[in-house]
C-alpha cells in the first residue's frame, strides 16, 4: 500500500507520515513549510521535517504547493496512491482574515485540486479530508449552556454528548477559515457521492500532540504549554476564560483514519475530537499546566470573544464509534500534556 500524506511535516500529517512508515508502507509527504508562510519563524515545520526523516525507513518528501494544479497532476499521474491523507491547510481562525485569498486557494482550491487528481489517477484510493469543526460557524453556540466556576457546560442531558454532524453548517457566522474549509469539506462529500469515491471527511475539534509548532493563532495546548515555559505572556479571548475545547492526541486521530480506509464509505462526514472525557476549558488548562510544569503564566484576559468563535465545543462521538467500533480515545488530557511539555521542553534545550 503506497499512502500519500498532505501537509506531512504538521502535527496530524507528521503522526500519520510515522505510522504508516512503521507498517512498512512506502508513505510519500506533501509539504511546502507554508505554517512558516502563515505564521512568521514560530510555525515552521522543518524541525520536524527532519525528524520525521532521521526515524523513517520508507519516506520521501516532495515540497509541492496543494494549489499548483499542474504538479499535483503530475505527482498522480506518475504513482498511483492507495490512501490519501490530506492535512495541508491555512489553519488558523484569526489569520484567515489578513489573507482571505490565500486562505481559500489553499484550503478550498487545494482539497478539489487533489480529489480531482485521485479521481483521474487513483480512484479506488480511500482519499481522508481533515475538516474542522469551525465548519459549523457559531451555530453550536445556540446549544444552551450554563455557567460552572471555571468552565462552560451544557445545560440539557440530550447534549451532554456533544456536537453531532446533524448541526447545520449555513445561516451562521464561521470565520474565513472555517468558510473556505466548509467550501472543501462540501466539495469532498460531492467527490465521494456522485463519483461514488471512497472520501471519509473529519471534522476535527482541538487536534493536538507533541509534534504541533503551536502558535497564538493555531495549536491552543501547544501554544499555551510553550508559552508557559518560556515565560512570554498569553492572551485569553472572551467567554470569561470559560470557553470549551474537547482536545484529542493525533495518535488517535490517525488510528481513526486507519479504521475508515479499513471499511470506507462515500462521502462520510464524522466529527472527530476527545469527546466529554478530553474537554477543558482555557481557566482549567491554565491551572493544569501550570501545576504539571512548575511554572506560573503571564495571562491577561481580552473582553471581546473572536468572532465565530465557540463557547462550549465537545465533539459528539457517537457517529463514528458506531460504525467503527474498534476505535476509542486512548490518550487522555495528562498525557497529551506530558508529552506537549516534554516536547517544549526538548525543543527549548537545542535552541
Amino acid at each position: 500500500m503506497k499512502v500519500l500524506v498532505t501537509g506531512s511535516s504538521g502535527l496530524i500529517g507528521s503522526e500519520a507520515v510515522e505510522h504508516f512508515d512503521r507498517q512498512g508502507r512506502e508513505v510519500v509527504g506533501v509539504d511546502n513549510n507554508m505554517r512558516r508562510v502563515f505564521f512568521g519563524a514560530a510555525g515552521d515545520t522543518l524541525w520536524n521535517l527532519a525528524r520525521l526523516k532521521s526515524v523513517t525507513k520508507r519516506f520521501t518528501h516532495a515540497a509541492l504547493d496543494i494549489r499548483d494544479r499542474a504538479a499535483i497532476e503530475e505527482l498522480f499521474r506518475t504513482q498511483r496512491f492507495d490512501l490519501i491523507i490530506h492535512c495541508a491547510a491555512q489553519p488558523s481562525h484569526d489569520k484567515a482574515r489578513e489573507i482571505a485569498l490565500l486562505d481559500f486557494e489553499v484550503n478550498a482550491l487545494g482539497t478539489v485540486n487533489l480529489l480531482e487528481a485521485t479521481r483521474q489517477h487513483s480512484p479506488e484510493a480511500v482519499f481522508v479530508f481533515l475538516s474542522t469543526n469551525k465548519v459549523y460557524g457559531d451555530a453550536p453556540n445556540e446549544i444552551p449552556v450554563k455557567e460552572l466556576e471555571k468552565r462552560y457546560d451544557y445545560e440539557r442531558a440530550e447534549d451532554i454528548a456533544g456536537v453531532a454532524e446533524t448541526c447545520r453548517i449555513d445561516r451562521t457566522m464561521h470565520s474565513l477559515f472555517g468558510a473556505s474549509k466548509a467550501a472543501a469539506d462540501l466539495v469532498a462529500q460531492e467527490y465521494g457521492r456522485y463519483f461514488n469515491m471512497k472520501v471519509g471527511i473529519f471534522r476535527g475539534g482541538c487536534l493536538t500532540g507533541p509534534s504541533h509548532s503551536g502558535v497564538e493563532l493555531h495549536g491552543f495546548l501547544s501554544y499555551l504549554v510553550k508559552v508557559t515555559l518560556s515565560g512570554g505572556r498569553y492572551s485569553v479571548f472572551g467567554y470569561k476564560g470559560k470557553q470549551v475545547r474537547d482536545n484529542i492526541h493525533s495518535h488517535d486521530v490517525v488510528r481513526a483514519i486507519e479504521e475508515f480506509a479499513a471499511n470506507p464509505r462515500a462521502g462520510e462526514v464524522y466529527n472527530i475530537g476527545g469527546g466529554r472525557e478530553n474537554s477543558i476549558s482555557m481557566l482549567e488548562a491554565i491551572e493544569r499546566i501550570e501545576q504539571m510544569t512548575g511554572s506560573k503564566l503571564d495571562w491577561r484576559y481580552v473582553e471581546e470573544a473572536r468572532k465565530g468563535d465557540h463557547i462550549c465545543y465537545i465533539s459528539n462521538l457517537g457517529k463514528f464509534k458506531s460504525h467503527y467500533p474498534n476505535w476509542k480515545i486512548t490518550r487522555g488530557l495528562d498525557v497529551i500534556l506530558e508529552e506537549i511539555i516534554a516536547s517544549q521542553r526538548a525543543q527549548m534545550a537545542q535552541a
